[in-house]
Parts: structure tokens; C-alpha cells; sequence
């Protein structure tokens, strides 16, 4: 997929665990987790606002777009 989630960079920087996170969002761990290993197929914006305003970062910190290879 060509959007990258970099929410692990982003809470590493923030010294924030996955625990915290889910506690503070009002979401799953398993959730969270599906987001921050880049297996999700989609996200609610309203799950991007929660964590933008935990993590105090914009949208773009989050998502990244890399081009894919055409050969993939």
C-alpha cells in the first residue's frame, strides 16, 4: 500500500506506549495495533482526530504517501 502510518515514530517521540494510547483514544489495543503495524485498510477520521490531539501532532506526521513500484 502506498500510504505509510508512522504512529510508531510519532509515540516513540512522545514516550507514549501503546497502553496509554488505546486508554487515552478510547480504543481497542488490538485496533490500535492493527494502525500502528500498517495492516489497516482504513481509519476514521474521527480515530485520527483522537490520536492527533493525544499525540499533539498533525495528520501528516501520522500518514506518509510513498510511491509504489508499477512492477508491484
Amino acid at each position: 500500500m502506498a500510504i505509510i502510518v508512522n504512529l510508531d515514530v510519532i509515540m516513540a517521540k512522545r514516550k507514549m506506549s501503546l497502553t496509554e494510547l488505546a486508554g487515552e483514544i478510547d480504543i481497542t489495543m488490538a485496533n490500535l495495533s492493527i494502525l500502528k503495524n500498517n495492516k489497516a485498510k482504513a481509519v476514521r477520521f474521527t480515530t485520527l482526530n483522537a490520536i492527533c490531539k493525544a499525540l499533539e501532532c498533525q495528520p501528516g506526521d501520522i500518514l506518509e504517501y510513498v510511491e509504489e513500484d508499477s512492477d508491484e
